[in-house]
């Protein structure tokens, strides 16, 4: 059950505005809830709250929309819609460019014409739509009267509107014809069908009898069949065909084309998800920017543990942070890893003890030969004494140690020690023991 508000502008701020709220029920059924009239357009006011909870349709006089079927030799429905402008720019009064043009998909009707376009003046249009922001009224959907009236094969189909001097005729003649005059101006058309002009030339027709529905007691001449319809209200009229035919037009198209009216709760829901798409941007960009940040560290982590292994090992040219871990092992493998009793850390580990007990001796440079498992200590010292000392400390290793030179240098005394691996001496004497004994 979906209950709508039909709300029938005028031409003028000063004309009367009709208003009808029906409730659609199953089928074609339609009850309708309340109806009437406002003197003028400053009283759409008193039509705002009635909007807000329904559907809102408007229907906008005919005889300020024209109605024109053209046949144009285009095949795209673009190019014909470019082109009825500028083919109807002698048959309309303003300028093409003070008009819009609104365009209905329509098949080919009995003359074969292929556009169907709705003419109204922009200022019209501007003045319609500003009475309902003005009253904060918001509709998708704006049609001219006469289309909204019964379509009737070989036939019309009319109703009266309004009230004394306001009083309006709405008759639609065909899919894409109609028109809305006031009652005088309708009068004069009646009188003129009565007293059709003589027919001098034989070829020409003479007027034949037009079949009209009429659903409001109608003044007519003899020159309409009149078929009086059961009485409606103009709008209950108009919704009742809403059901079927009045959702395949819409003037609103182009510039004037709305957005979708979504209710109230939809209103909350989009609020409710911006607030937390608002909050997820947020929470990802915190997240990019402490990624950024870690980022930045571990590039100047990885940076300084380059530094350092060329300091280690400056004789490296190229030093990958990727493959950095497989270089340290290959050049620790060549000094010996600290399992390895002949290894360069091992051998150090050994030399310890002694640097305690000798502290007047300083170390100024070792180096390791892993090949022959020797090491080169060149130290210095205040006097000779450090250096017998740290070489009886030395015996009480498992290293041969031979003894370099020793000079003055100033102050300081500088000495060399030389320390191999007794085991490694001990395998290569078993090794030409070996070598010997297989000679013999």
């Amino acid at each position: 059950m979906t209950e709508t508000l039909f709300i029938r502008l005028g031409s003028q701020a000063h004309d009367t505005i009709h208003w009808l709220i029906v409730n659609e029920t199953s089928g074609d059924e339609q009850e309708i809830i309340a109806s009437g009239d406002l003197k003028n357009a400053q009283q759409l006011n008193d039509l705002t709250s009635k909007a807000e909870q329904r559907d809102v349709k408007v229907l906008v006089p005919g005889c300020d929309v024209l109605l024109k079927s053209l046949k144009i030799p285009a095949k795209s429905i673009r190019a014909r819609r470019l082109a009825a402008p500028y083919m109807l720019e002698d048959s309309v009064a303003e300028d093409v460019d003070k008009l819009f043009f609104a365009y209905a998909d329509l098949a080919q009707d009995i003359q074969e014409n292929n556009c169907f376009a709705a003419i109204v003046s922009h200022s019209q249009m501007q003045q319609w739509l500003s009475w309902l922001s003005d009253a904060k009224i918001e509709t998708a959907f704006i049609l001219p009267d006469v289309l909204a009236m019964p379509h009737i094969n070989k036939g019309w189909s009319a109703i009266s509107l309004g009230e004394s001097s306001q009083e309006q005729v709405v008759v639609r003649q065909h899919i894409w014809q109609g028109f809305t005059l006031d009652i005088s101006t309708w009068q004069q058309q009646c009188e003129a069908f009565s007293n059709p002009p003589p027919v001098d030339d034989e070829d020409e027709k003479p007027l034949v009898s037009v079949y009209i529905e009429a659903y409001s007691p109608l003044a007519c001449s003899d020159q309409f069949n009149l078929n009086k319809m059961p009485e409606e209200l103009p709008l209950a009229l108009m919704a009742k065909y809403d059901n079927t035919k009045l959702n395949r037009f819409n003037l609103l198209q182009g510039k004037y084309k709305v957005k979708e009216v979504r209710s109230n709760a939809g209103r909350q829901w989009l609020w409710v998800a911006g607030v937390a798409l608002f909050a997820l941007l947020l929470n990802l960009g915190e997240k990019g920017t402490r990624l950024w940040q870690l980022n930045a560290e571990q590039e100047l982590v990885d940076q300084n543990v380059i530094t350092e292994y060329k300091k280690a090992f400056p004789k490296t040219k190229r030093v990958r942070i990727s493959t950095i871990k497989s270089q340290l092992n290959r050049e620790l493998a060549l000094m010996g890893g600290i399992n390895d009793g002949e290894g360069f850390l091992a051998m150090l580990a050994k030399l310890q003890p002694a640097f305690a007990k000798v502290q007047a001796l300083k170390p100024e440079s070792l180096k390791f030969d892993g090949k022959r498992q020797e090491i080169r200590l060149q130290a210095t010292a205040e006097d000779y004494q450090a250096f017998e000392k740290f070489s009886v400390a030395l015996d009480a290793t498992s290293f041969t140690v031979k003894k370099g030179s020793q000079s003055n240098q100033g102050d300081l005394v500088t000495g060399t020690f030389t320390m191999t691996n007794k085991s490694k001496k001990n395998k290569k004497s078993g090794s030409n023991k070996r070598s010997n004994k297989g000679a013999s």
